[in-house]
Formats: C-alpha cells, sequence, structure tokens
C-alpha cells in the first residue's frame, strides 16, 4: 500500500520531465561572421608602408597601407599647373585689354588717317593733272589704288580700337569658365588618386589578411586588404523548414559557442525567404532529408572577440517546430 504513492510521484516526475524535453526549442547550427571589407588596389603601385598586422583591431579613419605617390603626384601637379593658367586666361578675358593696348590702337589709327590723308592729296593732285593729260593714266590708276589701300587700313585700325575698346564677348568669357571648371574636376580627380593611395580604415576594422607583402605591387582593383567590421559581429545559422515560419525578423535569439561554455543573446536580422544549400555541419537527423532557410543573428560588442568561422549553436526561446 505504500509502494503506491512512489509510483504516482515517479509518472510525475516522468510527465515533467517529457514536457520540459519537448518545450525544450530547438537548436539551429551555424557559424560566427563579421561584415567583411575589402580594399582593392586603385593603381599598380608598389608597398611603401603597412602600419597594421593581421588580427590587429583599428579605429576609424587609421591608415592601413600606403602606396608609391611619385606618378599620381605628378599628374596632380600637372593638373594645378593647368588649372592656374586656365584661371589666369579667365582673368585676363574678364579684365579686358591693357590701357597701353588701347593707347597703341589709337595710335596706329592715327598714323592709318595720316597715311590716307596723304594719299587721297596725291591722288586729287594726279586727277587735276590728268584732265591736262599731263600724266599717264597708269600714274593715276596707282595713286587711286594707294588712296583706296590707305582707306582700308584706317578702317582696319579702327575696327580693332573698336575691338578693344568693347572689351571680351559674354560667350568667350562663358567657354573660358567652363574650361576652368573641367580643369577644377581634373585637378580635383588626382587628388582623390593621390588619397587613394593612403589606404586608411573606413570603419572600426579588425584585420583580417593582408595578401601583399612590403615592396609588392599589386593590379588595379586587386584586393590589398581584407578587413571584418568588429562593430557587426552576427551569426550566420540554417533554419530548418518546420521551424521556418516561427522565426521573424526581431525575434530574440541564444547563440552559444560549440563549446558551450559561453552564450551571446541576439537578435534575427535576416532570414530568407527561399530556402538554400545547406553545410554539412548544420545537418543532422531528420533535416538533414529538409529544406533550410539562412538566417543571421546580430550580436553584442561582447562578440567581437569571437574569431570568423567559429561553430556555434542558436536557440529561439519559445519557438517550436510545431508552432
Amino acid at each position: 500500500m505504500k509502494a503506491r504513492p512512489l509510483s504516482r510521484g515517479c509518472a510525475l516526475l516522468a510527465l515533467l520531465a517529457l514536457s520540459a524535453c519537448r518545450e525544450a526549442p530547438p537548436e539551429v547550427l551555424g557559424t560566427v561572421e563579421f561584415d567583411r571589407i575589402t580594399l582593392p588596389a586603385p593603381a599598380a603601385e608598389h608597398i611603401v608602408r603597412i602600419d597594421v598586422r593581421e588580427g590587429q583591431y583599428v579605429p576609424a579613419g587609421t591608415r592601413i597601407m600606403q602606396l608609391e605617390t611619385t606618378r599620381t603626384q605628378a599628374a596632380l601637379d600637372a593638373a594645378r599647373s593647368d588649372l592656374q593658367q586656365q584661371r589666369q586666361a579667365l582673368l585676363e578675358l574678364v579684365r579686358g585689354p591693357r590701357v597701353e593696348q588701347i593707347r597703341q590702337a589709337r595710335s596706329n589709327l592715327l598714323g592709318a588717317q595720316a597715311q590716307a590723308r596723304d594719299a587721297t592729296a596725291y591722288y586729287q593732285r594726279l586727277s587735276a593733272l590728268a584732265r591736262q593729260q599731263f600724266v599717264a593714266a597708269a600714274d593715276l590708276d596707282r595713286a587711286r589704288a594707294s588712296a583706296g589701300n590707305a582707306e582700308a587700313a584706317v578702317a582696319a585700325d579702327r575696327a580693332a580700337l573698336d575691338l578693344l575698346l568693347n572689351g571680351s564677348r559674354a560667350e568667350d568669357i562663358a567657354q573660358a569658365r567652363a574650361t576652368v571648371a573641367a580643369a577644377e574636376a581634373t585637378a580635383a580627380s588626382r587628388a582623390v588618386d593621390l588619397e587613394k593611395l593612403d589606404l586608411t580604415a573606413p570603419r572600426d576594422v579588425r584585420v583580417d589578411s593582408l595578401p601583399y607583402k612590403l615592396g609588392d605591387q599589386a593590379q588595379p582593383g586587386t584586393p590589398l586588404v581584407i578587413l571584418l567590421a568588429s562593430d557587426t559581429p552576427y551569426a550566420r545559422v540554417y533554419v530548418p523548414a518546420p521551424l521556418r515560419p516561427s522565426v521573424k525578423v526581431g525575434d530574440a535569439a541564444v547563440v552559444t559557442l560549440h563549446d558551450g561554455k559561453r552564450n551571446f543573446r541576439g537578435t534575427v536580422r535576416m532570414i530568407r525567404s527561399e530556402p538554400s544549400f545547406t553545410p554539412y555541419y548544420a545537418l543532422s537527423g531528420d533535416d538533414a532529408t529538409r529544406l533550410s532557410y539562412l538566417a543571421e543573428i546580430a550580436l553584442g560588442q561582447d562578440a567581437k572577440d569571437l574569431p570568423q568561422g567559429f561553430p556555434v549553436s542558436a536557440t529561439f526561446p519559445g519557438k517550436h517546430a510545431d508552432d
């Protein structure tokens, strides 16, 4: 009769244990990841300085590597010299002709007018003599031509003076301004090219890889430095199909290291709507025959020291595959 309460207690404990097992949230597997940042070679220049080492934490704005600047600096100097030349040409058009040039044009006009009066007077004298047939017709023709040429010279010098007095045309000044703007853009582009030879950290990062060494010369576009954004650790996990309907962006998650010694709290920041290829380490039991969905769990700064690719498991409190 006394054994009956004991059997009831054992049954109750068994039911509680079974209920606890049924309520335990399922685990999903994945790895620790960081946003990767690649700094490519901006030009085919030799590496003259490396200021960091692999695995080092680097604050934003810190110089990581410097490339040779001789050729790019020369191009920048040439662009700036051309810009200065174009600016002076524009200033010359805006200010107009010099006073000395106007004085010279006035003097040329006065001289041409004097020659025209002399040539005209000579032609008139020959005309009077020609009517009395004292000069040949050929001499009269030459005098007429000389007078005409003198009048034409006067007209040309008067037009030259008017051109100086009227100053530069608005169209010429507009063209000069456009040329200056183009030269400024070229100089700015060369300055950016020079600045890019000094590679700096775009944000707080950890140096993941330095493929090239001091003195190497990489082709443009080749990755010189591979960085990991230390402020964005996250776990990339694969959610099985039965659990997918209950997991949503913004849900809380608990990420555990592979050794089970440390836990990190996180939030689901992304989950794919289409199934993807699942790595072998994320397949276990019945999941090996089911679809999985890639998800990312954002972690806090307490996880920034974790190594890239370290295996982890994750659970979603309150979420169950049969929800």
